[in-house]
């Protein structure tokens, strides 16, 4: 499977997407996007695979959206490929599997929304997250007003997207927009130190919680509750429910 805008690994049971334009900070064209949504579905359909890794080659996760690549786009051609991208960012923010953006350097516009999709944040000292749509007559995607008000609350929301402003890591973190902010050269490392642990857990446990997560904002507390029920008698019902506790009786001795 060869790839023209990302590179794609596996090992063990964890999968890393790393977007790969360095020479222009992996601004996201159309080519990345078609590259990024077959890895994407690479990975749902390998049963091996328990967690996906999202990170950038070089300097920076992403600078967002390559304006080149949309010089001259018409409004139709323009409506089309903006359709094709929400379409992504739904399959990512359900995707059912556990998802972790390690954000080094930039992650801007799109970029920053790839990195709000994902189901954790990590971020190196120097990651620096914006929206700068507003500086350029554009307008933010991905799900994002919405992802970033759950994250961070609807006025620093606000804040963010008014004003373009940029913030570090370290701020990302004080702020709830990150999990958590490490030294640069660790970021992979604690990455794929916590894609370990989560991919010790049932994947199908991970998938019913990430769904009832994700409609918790959308139905009313009951449906939550009804959901989760089924959500728990089918996730008891699997024959993988035996070995996981027999497994957890055998750490508590």
């Amino acid at each position: 499977m060869g790839f023209e805008c990302i590179i794609y690994e596996k090992e063990e049971n964890i999968a890393t997407i790393k977007l790969n334009r360095p020479q222009v900070l992996n601004a996201m064209n159309k080519q990345l996007w078609l590259d990024f949504r077959e890895a994407l579905h690479d990975v749902r359909d390998d049963s091996q695979i328990k967690v996906l890794i999202i990170t950038g080659e070089g300097r920076a996760f992403s600078t967002g959206a390559d304006l080149k690549d949309s010089k001259g786009r018409t409004l139709t051609a323009y409506r089309d490929y903006l359709v094709h991208l929400q379409e992504i960012s739904r399959e990512l923010i359900r995707f059912p599997k556990a998802t972790i953006a390690a954000v080094n350097g930039y992650a801007l516009g799109s970029g920053y929304e790839l990195a709000l999709a994902c189901d954790i944040r990590i971020a190196g000292e120097k990651g620096k997250f914006g929206s700068p749509e507003a500086k350029v007559s554009s307008s933010v995607t991905g799900g994002a007003m919405r992802l970033l008000q759950d994250l961070v609350g609807p006025g620093k929301a606000k804040e963010l997207f008014f004003t373009c402003e940029y913030i570090d890591g370290k701020e990302a973190e004080r702020i709830g927009l990150v999990n958590k902010t490490v030294p640069d050269n660790e970021l992979m490392a604690t990455a794929k130190a916590m894609a370990k642990k989560i991919a010790e857990n049932s994947t199908f446990s991970i998938n019913i919680i990430k769904k009832g997560l994700n409609m918790a904002s959308e139905v009313s507390l009951e449906a939550l509750m009804d959901y989760e029920i089924e959500g728990c008698l089918a996730t008891v019902s699997t024959p993988e429910r035996q070995e996981k506790l027999e497994n957890f009786e055998k750490r508590k001795e």
